[in-house]
């Protein structure tokens, strides 16, 4: 009798592993589909000839011909990138400083520092948005405009928009570079130095090199951030001022049409565009060890 039911346990392992194979495939598809479904038909709309934004009538480059001659809608977009292309350069420098800090350094008062670095992760964007309109307005600081002629266009960019995204990019950058120094091997630098590299040499041609996939990591997600922040941006820009988001939320309000799931589209593409460099410079990552001879 056990001899007879070797057979039948063998199928029914075989079986069960079959089912369970296919319900994890098919739990990860409907997953994928779930979150990947509503952006695919936001994609599909934008090319929809009718103004209703449910209804199919055709295949049309409409909407992307009114975004695209929309001044104010091309005024935000310029806004965005310069805000983001900023506040991504100075929270890059400042976020890649702390994070060399706060890693290979100790010294009086770095748990409350590195407390401080985590807060803007932690809490709500609303609250931080909130924070920083009392502390502008309460120190008049920041809501000057900087003002400067891009490609054609009159920019006039507050300077607490700025501030404030570079309040929050600091704390994701120095998250992802200590990430990475984490990870680094210290017997490179070690071997540097055995190789008569000073302090500066083993910074430029070891430690820089090695932190460097950190380093874009972390200023890819702050552009991205920034690009996309809505909270933050629309309490500390004031009046007259719009970035793609909050020229969205404008929109919006006046009735939904296949020109917003062009912008939205636009922005779509932006993010991606951000994630195909990310791959890139992974690919190109070099190792410096083998320029010292290690």
């Amino acid at each position: 009798m056990s001899a007879r039911s070797f057979p039948r346990s063998s199928t029914w392992a075989r079986w069960s592993a079959r089912l369970s194979s296919f319900s994890l495939s098919s739990y990860g598809f409907l997953s994928y589909l779930f979150l990947y479904l509503p952006i695919l038909i936001l994609v599909v709309f934008s090319f929809n000839d009718s103004r209703s934004v449910t209804q199919w009538a055709g295949f049309s480059t409409r909407w992307y011909g009114e975004m695209l001659a929309d001044d104010q809608v091309i005024l935000a977009l310029w806004n965005s990138l310069f805000v983001a292309g900023v506040s991504t350069l100075i929270s890059t420098v400042l976020g890649t400083l702390a994070a060399v800090a706060m890693e290979r350094y100790r010294f009086a008062g770095r748990l409350a520092v590195d407390a401080l670095l985590y807060l803007p992760i932690i809490i709500p964007d609303i609250a931080m948005a909130i924070m920083l309109l009392i502390f502008f307005n309460q120190s008049g600081l920041g809501f000057e405009p900087w003002r400067l002629e891009l490609f054609g266009l009159r920019l006039a960019v507050p300077y607490s928009v700025i501030i404030g995204h570079v309040a929050f990019n600091i704390s994701f950058v120095a998250v992802v570079v200590r990430a990475r120094l984490a990870q680094m091997d210290p017997t490179l630098e070690e071997a540097a130095s055995d190789l008569y590299a000073n302090s500066w040499q083993t910074f430029w041609r070891v430690t820089l090199p090695l932190m460097m996939p950190g380093i874009v990591g972390g200023a890819l997600l702050a552009f991205t951030l920034s690009l996309d922040d809505f909270v933050i941006t629309f309490f500390t820009s004031g009046a007259g001022f719009n970035t793609l988001p909050v020229r969205v939320f404008g929109m919006i309000k006046k009735g939904v049409t296949p020109k917003i799931n062009a912008v939205s589209t636009l922005m779509l593409a932006f993010s991606l565009l951000l994630v195909f460099v990310s791959l890139f410079a992974r690919r190109g990552e070099k190792n410096p060890a083998g320029e010292l001879g290690v």
